[in-house]
């Protein structure tokens, strides 16, 4: 994992003064190489910072949000305690604008990642950040969820089938309660999991189980998505398929990646009431 180890689950010291060094990478296909049946997308990882500040040329502290977008084909990913550092590495460094501070956290980032990272700085006081409310069926609130018994909380994509009588729907599907663990510090992540489908309906409870019998599966948020995407596009084969996973925040970060088969998806930045 390049040359400098990762400071997840470490002790650290925080820099007042602006340090890109911070900064450290993570090759995509570490966690891809355990998906056993890995599928093609697009995609894109948005990721929403809240807690950015800095000062201006007259010394005063200026604070605002931001968010932060990495395409999916991008060899590598930003190791999210390591961009936590970076960002807190502003605190006591001046600045002209809040546009200088953005084009210099876009450049260091497209740097790092080897592509073209988009970044957005806002004041507090913008409305990009405002509450939606998820769409579509909620899985756990579903009959079957109240009477069936959840036994397993081991990786278990043979779960995953198809209602019966073949019947073609297209329909958004979510829940609340997905779980996964870090594969460095094993902390626990938690995310609202929304599946927009097309295609030979699937067996809602057999989706249901599939996605809590995640549960304790390690792996970052990116990877998580991606294993996600290609179980439903192996074993249930929809004609159009995207999974996004909206994670709470940790840091002052959170994380949310998109997958899709679809070409020319406009990803959008959704924040729900958790994050």
């Amino acid at each position: 994992m390049e040359n400098s180890p990762l400071v997840l689950g470490k002790n650290t010291t925080y820099d007042n003064e602006y340090a890109p060094s911070r900064l450290h990478r993570i090759e995509r296909a570490l966690g891809r190489s355990a998906i056993k049946h890995l599928k093609s997308f697009n995609g894109m990882d948005i990721w929403r910072l809240y807690e950015m500040t800095y000062l201006n040329l007259n010394g005063l502290p200026e604070v605002c949000m931001g968010i932060m977008k990495v395409p999916a084909s991008s060899r590598y990913i930003v190791e999210s305690k390591s961009l936590k550092l970076y960002e807190l590495s502003f605190t006591m460094t001046k600045f002209k604008s809040l546009k200088d501070v953005e084009t210099v956290f876009a450049r260091d980032l497209s740097r790092l990642l080897e592509c073209e990272v988009e970044v957005k700085l806002f004041e507090v006081k913008n409305k990009e950040f405002a509450f939606e409310t998820p769409k579509g069926i909620c899985l756990e609130e579903q009959d079957f969820a109240k009477t069936i018994s959840f036994k397993s909380y081991e990786y278990s994509p043979k779960v995953l089938s198809h209602a019966e009588g073949k019947k073609t729907v297209s329909k958004i599907y979510y829940t609340n309660l997905f779980r996964s663990l870090c594969p460095v510090t094993s902390q626990p992540d938690h995310a609202t999991v929304m599946i927009e489908y097309k295609g030979f309906a699937p067996n809602e409870e057999s989706l249901l189980n599939y996605l809590v019998s995640l549960r304790n599966h390690q792996g970052f948020h990116e990877q998580c998505v991606e294993l996600i995407y290609s179980d439903i596009m192996h074993a249930l084969e929809p004609s159009e398929l995207t999974v996004s996973a909206f994670f709470t925040r940790r840091g002052g970060i959170d994380i949310n990646p998109v997958r899709t088969n679809l070409k020319d998806q406009k990803f959008s930045s959704v924040r729900f009431i958790r994050q």
